[in-house]
């Protein structure tokens, strides 16, 4: 394919026009927009639904700066609108409020440090409880980089396991937990079987959840890419860990997209160009039954509501650059390249002539 004009085109309209979608998950590789694309996804989304709440679960959080308000772990409206509110969740923090605190909590906390990742996915569960009883429309996630993202995928067998552990640590100790609470004086909350209980809950939302994930008409996952190798391993990666946990996903944005009548005046970016080409091609080899969606490279970061809602207009109608080939605008453009090529060469050749002369 000799330029990106040539690949279908494709939007995000797919998930709007869906309003049986209650979460709508954004990941992909680290730096590649995610943020700012499940950031325009719910601004989208909020023109079509009656609330809509973006939760980043990025301990790197970028949703503030994207919106250009603070936002905490407490759902905040978004300025500028009466039906869309952000959220903040960072489960180490949540992590080490619990530790700190008295009581049941503090203790499965420790007890949460001897099984990996149950941490988290407690901290997860707890954030879900509270989503749950809230009536929003659909849900946005902006997730943290793809590994983080599998590991909240795979929470449901790490709380399974973490279950078990405990399960088989009261076989194997019988009631020697409730005998050293009673002996310390620290009553019957610290009674394995209450323990037991609150992990049970845990479990009992996150597989409540888990099946709504597993649902294509209540879930989707939205991979942001950029057209570069690194990303479309990522890409595929997380493609077949999402179809390996049933989760569906049909849709990729592929960002930071140059564009060929926007190359023509830089040797560099024609070259870039070329590279990018080569992986939107793989991309639409790999994915041709997926929404793709391309935006372009800009030259400023898209931060700040005004900025978002100009940049959404990328999500829904292919990207045109300002002026398109056979125009007098190209044509002028073109000129004005072709000259200050042929000064280049003059002047090189004019160099040469003289390193000549000198020999």
């Amino acid at each position: 394919m000799d330029s990106n004009q040539d690949l279908p085109e494709g939007t995000v309209q797919n998930i709007l026009d869906q309003d049986t979608l209650k979460w709508v998950f954004v990941g992909g590789k680290g730096g590649v927009g995610k943020t700012t694309c499940s950031s325009i996804l719910s601004i989208l989304l909020s023109r079509v639904r009656s609330s809509v709440l973006i939760i980043s679960t990025d301990p790197a959080h970028n949703l503030s700066d994207a919106f250009q308000q603070k936002f905490t772990k407490n759902p905040t409206l978004v300025n500028g609108f009466t039906n869309l509110y952000a959220m903040e969740v960072d489960p180490t923090v949540e992590n080490e409020d619990a530790v700190g605190s008295d009581g049941m909590d503090g203790f499965i906390s420790d007890l949460a440090n001897s099984i990996p990742g149950i941490d988290e996915a407690m901290s997860f569960a707890e954030m879900l409880k509270l989503v749950q009883t809230m009536d929003y429309s659909v849900i946005v996630f902006d997730t943290a980089p793809t590994g983080h993202t599998l590991r909240l995928l795979q929470f449901p067998s790490t709380l399974e396991k973490g279950l078990a552990k405990m399960m088989s640590l009261k076989s194997k100790f019988g009631g020697m937990i409730s005998q050293m609470s009673r002996m310390f004086g620290l009553g019957d909350e610290f009674a394995e079987d209450a323990i037991l209980g609150r992990l049970e809950g845990m479990k009992d939302v996150i597989e409540q959840v888990n099946k709504q994930f597993k649902d294509p008409d209540l879930t989707t996952f939205v991979c942001v890419c950029i057209p570069e190798f690194l990303s479309l391993y990522e890409t595929e990666r997380l493609v077949q860990e999402l179809t390996k946990f049933e989760i569906d996903t049909h849709n990729i944005i592929i960002n930071q997209v140059l564009f060929d009548e926007e190359a023509v005046e830089s040797k560099l970016l024609k070259a870039r160009m070329k590279m990018q080409q080569k992986y939107l091609d793989q991309f639409y080899m790999l994915y041709d039954d997926f929404h793709i969606t391309k935006l372009p490279l800009l030259p400023q970061e898209v931060c700040g509501v005004d900025a978002l809602k100009s940049f959404s207009r990328n999500f829904l109608t292919p990207y045109r650059p300002s002026f398109v080939r056979g125009t007098v605008e190209e044509l002028q453009l073109r000129i004005t390249t072709l000259k200050d090529q042929l000064k280049e060469a003059e002047a090189a050749l004019e160099k040469i002539k003289k390193g000549k002369q000198k020999a």
